[in-house]
């Protein structure tokens, strides 16, 4: 009997690990279409406050006003995609028709400037680079592959593009289509915690990312207004670019300083480097400080505080350890799942002791 009853237990043990081993490998095949889902979700949380204006102040019928709001969501995604198709398609022409030599010229004048502004004539490790043919040994070849798969991928964003619009559109018709549905993995006695969670966090997230819209917002209109008054060629593609990076915290401003800077530099290359090119990178420099020292000061306490009720030290610790963990991905989700956690925390364990106290603010 004993036996039996082991070896039963095996049998349940391996069947366990069978359905579950198929059950991870069916999300696997379906990965897209869980991030569809995952990001109509996210679009319906963003869209939720201008269909709710619509329909109260407006007095629109909530169809339509899903309807408008997707539409105003499409026209402002091409507006986005009218910016940067003309620049990439400029780019990929400039890159067809690049004179190599030329460019190998202008990179070994900006290096010999810089060797006798800083007297550096006779330095052992500037001698070394004398004579070297920088991009001598590059292949170009690849640019036509990538320009093709970029192409080929517009196919694949374009399905994308319409199954998250589709499925927002229905997120944002029936506010409860979402709930109902994780309802079924619910067991029926938790029903009502788990709608009291669900409303909190559909709340929270909501004004989190209507908050980050905004901060994006401030940032671009920093940038992009510094930018114009220095004269940098494509101010409002490069002050997008760097105020969306924002998104990514700690890590995405490292990237947008390095990326206004490059880009700066690269479009003044046949330009003095220390008459012109360093100047208006110092002042590019300056910018991009102010922006972010008003995002750090002013845009992001409130966010934090307003939105997701946590304390900065608090956010800094979580984002640093989920970036340690998953990297960039964790970085992006960190804040959105930790606020998810700690309101379901709140409500099935709000008589524990430490969770009382972790999650009082909510």
């Amino acid at each position: 009997m004993k036996s039996k009853t082991i070896s039963s237990g095996i049998v349940r043990a391996v069947l366990t690990l069978v359905a579950l081993g198929i059950f991870l490998f069916f999300l696997y095949e379906v990965r897209f279409v869980i991030a569809y889902i995952a990001i109509a979700a996210v679009t319906a949380l963003i869209c939720r406050p201008l269909v709710q204006f619509l329909e109260r102040m407006l007095k629109i019928e909530k169809n339509i006003a899903v309807i408008i709001t997707i539409f105003m969501l499409l026209g402002v995604m091409i507006g986005l995609g009218g910016l940067f198709v003309p620049l990439v398609v400029e780019q990929g022409h400039n890159l067809s028709l690049l004179d190599i030599k030329k460019l190998e010229a202008n990179v070994e004048h900006i290096y010999s400037d810089f060797v006798s502004n800083f007297n550096l004539e006779g330095n052992q490790l500037a001698e070394s680079f004398k004579g070297i043919k920088f991009l001598e040994k590059l292949d170009f070849s690849f640019i036509p592959d990538v320009l093709n798969s970029i192409v080929s991928g517009l196919g694949s964003f374009s399905i994308g593009l319409f199954s998250v619009l589709f499925i927002s559109f229905f997120f944002l018709k029936d506010r409860t289509l979402l709930e109902n549905t994780l309802l079924i993995l619910v067991p029926e006695h938790r029903e009502n915690q788990f709608r009291n969670s669900f409303l909190k966090i559909r709340n929270l997230l909501s004004r989190y990312f209507v908050g980050l819209i905004c901060q994006i917002s401030i940032l671009f209109i920093i940038y992009m207004t510094g930018l114009l008054v220095i004269g940098v060629q494509n101010p409002i593609v490069i002050a997008f670019l760097c105020a969306l990076l924002n998104l990514i915290p700690y890590v995405g401003p490292f990237i947008s300083i390095i990326l206004m800077m490059t880009l700066t530099m690269t479009s003044n290359i046949g330009h003095e480097f220390f008459a012109y090119i360093l100047p208006k990178t110092f002042w590019v420099l300056v910018v991009f400080m102010i922006g972010q020292l008003i995002d750090n000061f002013v845009s992001q306490p409130i966010i934090f505080s307003k939105s997701v009720k946590s304390h900065p030290l608090e956010i800094f610790l979580i984002i640093l350890v989920t970036g340690i963990l998953f990297g960039v991905v964790g970085l992006i989700i960190a804040i959105p799942a930790y606020t998810a956690i700690k309101v379901i925390l709140k409500e099935y364990l709000s008589e524990n002791r430490i969770v009382k106290k972790f999650t009082e603010n909510i």
